[in-house]
């Protein structure tokens, strides 16, 4: 029984997304590492950009700190706090403001109460039990030949697509966000908007390629289960 999960014609649905997350990190990594490398004509750093955004948008109570590792910047709602790594913190970089900017983007989707960020919050605690519990609950229900719990697995699973697609509106918000209140903002020049943006977005793709590896890893449970067409019967 252990056999389809590993070797059955299904993984092949996988195939082109694990080829575009791939891609996906290429991409990210080159455009950083390219962009880290050009300067933005401001001279600011990434903290000083998130800390100028954040007190034009009155939001004097949002934390800029640093956190170590590399690419680790992210903003943290429950303590209402920016993180930003060595190198987006200090550097004054297009990639580092753009980096920077993003998570600010984060902390005033969270001060407006966005929609999908609140969603995408709110499901988190279940949509991660719910990705720890499904593969379990999945073989178990294969092996017992119980539908009601390969249901359950299979149910399990979808709370964590539902994450990855919500995932998707919140992280082009907050690059949208963060493009404009840099221009506006006077951090980057015109001539910067083009490569900044291209930082966000081949982040963005990561998120893209990870809500498509969701669906189709998805879509293959349902094959594996008998779910999808109908072949199983109470």
């Amino acid at each position: 029984m252990l056999f389809p999960f590993y070797f059955d014609p299904t993984f092949i649905i996988l195939i082109p997304a694990i080829l575009l997350a791939l891609y996906a990190q290429t991409k990210v990594q080159t455009t950083y590492a390219r962009y880290m490398r050009v300067p933005a004509r401001s001279g600011i750093t990434g903290a000083e950009a998130a800390r100028e955004l954040l007190r034009q948008n009155g939001l004097y109570d949002v934390r800029v700190e640093q956190v170590r590792g590399r690419l680790t910047d992210h903003y943290d709602p429950r303590s209402k706090t920016l993180r930003l790594s060595p190198e987006v913190y200090n550097s004054s970089s297009l990639a580092a403001l753009g980096i920077a900017a993003h998570e600010a983007g984060h902390a005033l989707q969270h001060a407006d109460e966005y929609t999908p960020l609140r969603l995408r919050n709110a499901i988190v605690p279940i949509a991660s039990i719910g990705s720890q519990l499904a593969f379990p609950l999945l073989l178990i229900g294969l092996l017992l030949d119980s539908l009601n719990l390969i249901t359950i697995g299979v149910a399990a699973f979808s709370l964590a697509v539902l994450f990855q697609l919500i995932t998707l509106p919140v992280e082009y918000n907050a690059s949208s966000r963060a493009i404009a209140a840099l221009e506006a903002g006077g951090m980057i020049y015109r001539e910067e908007v083009q490569p900044t943006r291209n930082v966000l977005s081949a982040a963005a793709l990561t998120y893209v390629a990870a809500t498509i590896m969701a669906v189709m890893q998805l879509l293959r449970l349902l094959l594996i289960s008998g779910l999808l067409g109908g072949r199983r019967r109470d």
